[in-house]
């Protein structure tokens, strides 16, 4: 079986492996005697409560990540662990604005990345993320400018995100924010429906989302269910995490085969392998046991993430093939 990754951020993908060779490469002492310690700091607890909770795990992996060196060695290490898993491409998405704690500029963390590409031997490109929060509006418009200056068709930046904590700081306010980018000719996608609801969701589709973050909480509305099918927008759904977060507090109403075998062009992805413990074929294992999800919705998963990828039509065809 062969996998598509377009949902996987950098930070929230590292493994204990990953992380005690970027700690050794930048000699940084990690606050953990053993293995099993660094795993207990790297990997969600059970007692986690909601996106904000999840969101306070990523202290360790991003303290990690704020050199040249830590970032551009990160990328292929994240990125082959998933080849090794049979990830044949993947989006690799990280927030430039959060490597600058140690003197890094988001310009910086992003060629950082871009050295990293090269390092990989799975086919993989680069989305930004712009992030949610207070006082960060000057940083988010320079993700966007920044983007704009290093786009690609492939083999790069080819998209823009926008991440973080959706309850606490909604999608409303981040219009302007996508006016900016379309006028830059950014394709984007947003994390919408998974702390707020089916609102957050219409308004990204408002902006120009052409694929969105999760959207499980979606069917709040069912006109709005209509619009993203007919508007061919695809959904980037990421079980283990919606489960986690509790963005769905009864996992036996998830939604997904709903949206898949009703037409939506869903796609199946891991969020923040390393955080979560999981991998994309646990992933598909986990939908197979407790949903059914059978070889021709395997299928139509993957093909629909090939549609979905901001990539070129050369790598599209590649990977139908």
């Amino acid at each position: 079986m062969k996998y598509i990754d377009i949902h996987l951020h950098l930070d929230g993908a590292l493994t204990v492996d990953i992380a005690k060779k970027l700690a050794e490469l930048q000699n940084i002492k990690l606050p953990a005697e053993n293995d099993e310690e660094l795993k207990k700091l790297l990997t969600l607890p059970p007692e986690c409560e909601n996106l904000n909770d999840f969101l306070a795990c990523f202290e360790l992996p991003c303290s990690l990540l704020q050199t040249p060196v830590g970032i551009t060695q990160a990328v292929p290490l994240v990125a082959d662990n998933a080849e090794s898993q049979g990830v044949v491409y993947a989006e690799i998405r990280f927030a430039p604005q959060k490597h600058t704690d140690n003197g890094m500029t988001q310009e910086d963390a992003i060629r950082a990345a871009l050295e990293g590409l090269k390092k990989t031997k799975l086919k993989t490109n680069l989305i930004l993320c712009c992030m949610r929060g207070d006082d960060n509006d000057s940083e988010n418009h320079e993700t966007i400018k920044l983007a704009g200056k290093y786009l690609v068709e492939d083999g790069g930046v080819v998209a823009v995100d926008l991440a973080g904590a959706e309850a606490l700081f909604p999608t409303a306010d981040y219009r302007d924010l996508f006016e900016k980018a379309r006028e830059y000719g950014i394709p984007f996608t947003i994390h919408a429906g998974e702390a707020a609801g089916a609102d957050s969701v219409r308004l990204a589709v408002e902006y120009g989302a052409t694929r969105i973050g999760h959207g499980v909480r979606m069917n709040e509305d069912p006109d709005l269910v209509k619009t993203i099918r007919e508007k061919r927008i695809f959904l980037e759904m990421c079980p283990t995490s919606n489960r986690q977060t509790n963005a769905v507090s009864d996992m036996s109403e998830y939604p997904f085969m709903e949206y898949l075998r009703s037409g939506i062009r869903v796609t199946l992805n891991t969020d923040d392998p390393g955080i979560e413990g999981t991998t994309l074929p646990d992933e598909f294992r986990y939908m197979e046991n407790k949903f059914g999800l059978n070889d021709e919705d395997k299928k139509q998963l993957y093909l629909n993430a090939v549609s979905a990828a901001f990539t070129s039509e050369k790598v599209k065809e590649w990977l139908r093939s």
